[in-house]
This record gives structure tokens, C-alpha cells and sequence, in this order.
């Protein structure tokens, strides 16, 4: 098993403690740093590479927006899993936009918590069931950008009928028992898709899907 290393990001020394408590349980987790504003955590990036950036969302000098932006565009193999209070649209989508692979509140379970750094550390994606939601609903009353959809390559039918059913909320297992296939078959349309939009997880292709009008949320 390899090890996860983790920088922990809020102005809250009180959170940080017990963040790094929570995800220090799991063996293959090491917290490597602390920092209390975007600032200080792209300070860090310069000179340290994590592989997970726990962050905040509001904080001083630098919000975890901003900073999830940057560490986005400088340092792309760095994952960015939110940990914040916030769970209002005006901050779900922009931070999903930044760049971030998931989005969970601090009040998730600590098996929830460290669960999402392995998530995210392994490609994958992690949002709590409220965020999720919040998400859908805030795309429901998005006007799609005009032409962002002829923009990206189109998909397969199969393709298509994978991100119908990850705009639903399913997981990979749920997906590949609906469409009656293995789960390996799944995670291999989803690789396909995130290759042809040149996106890394399956939040960023939600959210692609979602500003170019491709996913129609019942």
C-alpha cells in the first residue's frame, strides 16, 4: 500500500488538529504539513510536493478557491479535496470548478473524511451526499454556456448512458448494475471520457457535462 501524503489547509488550528487526527488512523496516510491560508499552502507546494491537499474554503489572504485554482494549473498531479462548513452553490460549483476532486463537510464522519483522501488520492472523486445534490440543483438553474458543448469530442452511446447516470449520483458499482456490465467496463468509459474532454476525475467531468449543457438532471 502507498503512502498518502497530506497537506491539511484551514485558518482553524483547532480543525487542522483534528483533521490530521482523523486521517492519521489510516496506515497508509502521512500528514506532512499544516497551513492556514491558500497562501501559505501554495508556499508550501513550492518547496514539499503532497499528493492531497486537504482545504478550506474560506480563509485569509487566499481563499481555497483561488489556491485550488493555482495548485490546479501549477501543480496538476496534486489532488484538492475541500473540507469546509460552506455547502451554499456560490461555493460548491466554483470550488468544483477550481479544480477540486471533492467536496465534503466537516461534520462527515472521520471513516468519511479519510475515506475521501483515498478517493481522491486514487482518481477518483468524493462528494457527500448533500454536495452532490447541492450540485445538481445549482446546474438544474444554469443556463449551459453557449457552444461550450460543440467544443468537447462527443461521446458514445455507451459513453453517453455512463454520464447520464453519473449526473444521477450513482457510484461506479450502482452504474455498472444498471447497465447490466462489470465495474471494470465502467471505470474504462470513464477514463475514455475524462481522455477525450482532457479532465482527470469524475467531478470534473460532471461539471464540463454541466456548463455545456450534455447533462439534463430529472
Amino acid at each position: 500500500m502507498s503512502e498518502i501524503r497530506v497537506l491539511i489547509v484551514d485558518d482553524d488550528p483547532l480543525v487542522r488538529s483534528a483533521l490530521s487526527h482523523f486521517v492519521s488512523r489510516g496506515a497508509d496516510v502521512t500528514v506532512i504539513g499544516q497551513a492556514e491560508s491558500g497562501r501559505e499552502a501554495l508556499e508550501f507546494l513550492e518547496h514539499d510536493r503532497p499528493d492531497v491537499v486537504m482545504m478550506d474554503v474560506q480563509m485569509p489572504e487566499m481563499n481555497g478557491i483561488e489556491a485550488t485554482a493555482a495548485i490546479a494549473e501549477r501543480w496538476p498531479e496534486v489532488r484538492v479535496l475541500a473540507v469546509t462548513t460552506l455547502d451554499g452553490s456560490d461555493t460548491v460549483l466554483p470550488m468544483l470548478s477550481a479544480g477540486a476532486s471533492g467536496y465534503l463537510l466537516k461534520d462527515s464522519s472521520a471513516e468519511s473524511i479519510l475515506e475521501g483522501v483515498r478517493e481522491v488520492h486514487s482518481g477518483a472523486s468524493s462528494l457527500s451526499p448533500r454536495i452532490a445534490s447541492l450540485l445538481v440543483k445549482h446546474v438544474r438553474s444554469t443556463e449551459p454556456a453557449a457552444g461550450a458543448g460543440e467544443a468537447l469530442e462527443p461521446l458514445t452511446d455507451r459513453e453517453s448512458e455512463v454520464l447520464e447516470r453519473l449526473a444521477q449520483g450513482m457510484s461506479n458499482a450502482e452504474i455498472a448494475q444498471s447497465l447490466i456490465v462489470s465495474e471494470g467496463t465502467v471505470k474504462a468509459h470513464l477514463g475514455r471520457i475524462m481522455s477525450k474532454w482532457q479532465v482527470r476525475d469524475r467531478v470534473q467531468i460532471l461539471v464540463t457535462a454541466a456548463h455545456a449543457g450534455l447533462v439534463d438532471f430529472r
